[in-house]
């Protein structure tokens, strides 16, 4: 009787427990914690450091650098960049020089793929409405990813290199390219024709130049071939020239194109031929960046 007694006490506070820890009691609230990096980026001082650039979505190393008027190799080298087309949005780059750097844009062009065939002068290319949907925009600078893709699929007309030709005789008596000050380049008209378009930083980021298919386009300034192709959208075969550290010189929609990067030309040293490639005309479109901005090109050029 006393052994049931005791069964019988011992169940019920077994059941009394499993009562208790069946109880719902109040559960502690779960936070979902965001990441920090968004706070740390907010923060960073290198934002408001000019010499710093913070990788936006679509952007390439190439749109970057002539945004910034350098050369994609100097990204490449100043960032330590293992692989120049992987880099991330938020991702912060180097932009301008390092102390006592000045950089190697002036002599150094971007690295494009070869050219593999020198064919003779090319017929006028047929009128475009549009630019070619594969190529890529140039909002001041597009490289790293054309180098990626191979460059893009058309190939300017390269023609014979003729005996280099002198617009002026001060021309004529320039030493090849020393670039020194932004002050010290000596300027002139590319082409010859009427200008057909103005600046507007909005609408046109140079001037246009009318003239006849094959007629000659010259270097404007001293300076070096940072690029010669086709692979920037609604430009054509396009010519950049690096003069200084901060001035380029563009020249786009030519027949064909008569240097190669890395190439040192001299002021009026024929570098082109006119033509209407991704135009609706033959024209000549001109432009000068200072720092990769556009800028009135005939605050640098000479009267007319």
């Amino acid at each position: 009787m006393i052994k049931k007694s005791k069964l019988l006490l011992c169940s019920i506070t077994l059941a009394a427990l499993l009562s208790g820890c069946g109880t719902t009691g109040v559960q502690a609230p779960v936070v979902e914690r965001q990441p920090s990096t968004s706070n740390a980026a907010a923060n960073d001082p290198r934002d408001r450091d000019p010499a710093f650039y913070r990788v936006k979505r679509g952007d390439t190393l190439l749109r970057i650098a002539l945004e910034h008027g350098q050369n994609y190799r100097d990204l490449v080298a100043w960032n330590d960049l293992s692989n120049p087309n992987d880099i991330k949005v938020d991702q912060m780059l180097r932009v301008l020089p390092p102390t006592g750097d000045t950089g190697g844009a002036q002599t150094s062009a971007v690295i494009m793929p070869p050219v593999t065939e020198v064919r003779p002068a090319a017929p006028v290319v047929p009128k475009k409405t549009g630019p070619r949907g594969e190529k890529r925009a140039y909002s001041d600078a597009t490289l790293a990813e054309l180098r990626a893709d191979g460059g893009a699929d058309a190939k300017p007309a390269v023609a014979p290199a003729p005996a280099p030709v002198v617009a002026t005789a001060a021309a004529a008596a320039a030493p090849a390219a020393q670039v020194a000050g932004d002050d010290k380049i000596s300027w002139m008209w590319p082409s010859e024709g009427k200008v057909i378009g103005t600046f507007d930083e909005g609408k046109n980021k140079g001037v246009d130049i009318a003239g006849k298919a094959g007629q000659q386009v010259v270097a404007a300034g001293a300076g070096t071939v940072m690029y010669a192709g086709s692979g920037i959208r609604g430009y054509g075969n396009l010519v950049i020239v690096k003069h200084s550290n901060s001035l380029l010189s563009a020249y786009a929609h030519n027949r064909s194109i008569l240097v190669k990067e890395k190439q040192t030309v001299n002021k009026g040293q024929a570098i082109a031929e006119m033509g209407d490639s991704d135009a609706d005309r033959v024209k000549l479109h001109f432009e000068i960046r200072q720092q990769g901005k556009p800028v009135d090109p005939t605050k640098f050029l000479p009267n007319r």
